[in-house]
């Protein structure tokens, strides 16, 4: 009687673990390179990551509809994560669109304390749930 508890025991836990396991992956957005707090030179070398979402160049114009589980990067100067469903306006001083599915990016900053959002916009760059990560960099002189 005894086995036969443990072993159910067993078989509960492990199907919770095959379920967790095979539902919807992790979805954010990261920075990989520089580290939060990081004292860094300018230009400063940015390098992103994502999980639970492709990241691909946006099609060319006129985009009609969204695809799926894919976006692009955009990086927030001394700005704060959008609310989901925000439009991310082209041609802003403050937001770098990355439409090419780029990754990597050096960017001129003074020296001192910046505040920099990484965040994923659809191929109509209207922001995405889960999809930002804000943080600091402290640029030398």
């Amino acid at each position: 009687m005894k086995a036969r508890t443990y072993l159910a025991g067993v078989a509960a836990v492990a199907g919770a673990i095959l379920i967790a396991a095979c539902s919807s992956p992790t979805q954010r957005v990261f920075f990989v390179e520089p580290a939060a707090g990081a004292t860094v030179k300018s230009p400063v070398h940015f390098k992103f990551g994502a999980e639970g979402i492709t990241i691909a160049p946006v099609p060319p114009d006129p985009v009609t509809s969204v695809r799926p589980g894919m976006g692009h990067y955009h990086l927030g100067v001394e700005a704060d994560c959008l609310p989901a469903g925000t439009e991310i306006v082209k041609g802003t001083p403050t937001w770098v669109h990355f439409g090419k599915g780029d990754d990597v990016f050096d960017l001129q900053l003074t020296p001192g304390q910046h505040k920099v959002s990484l965040q994923i916009g659809d191929d109509k760059h209207v922001t995405m749930p889960g999809f930002c990560s804000t943080m600091t960099v402290n640029v030398a002189p």
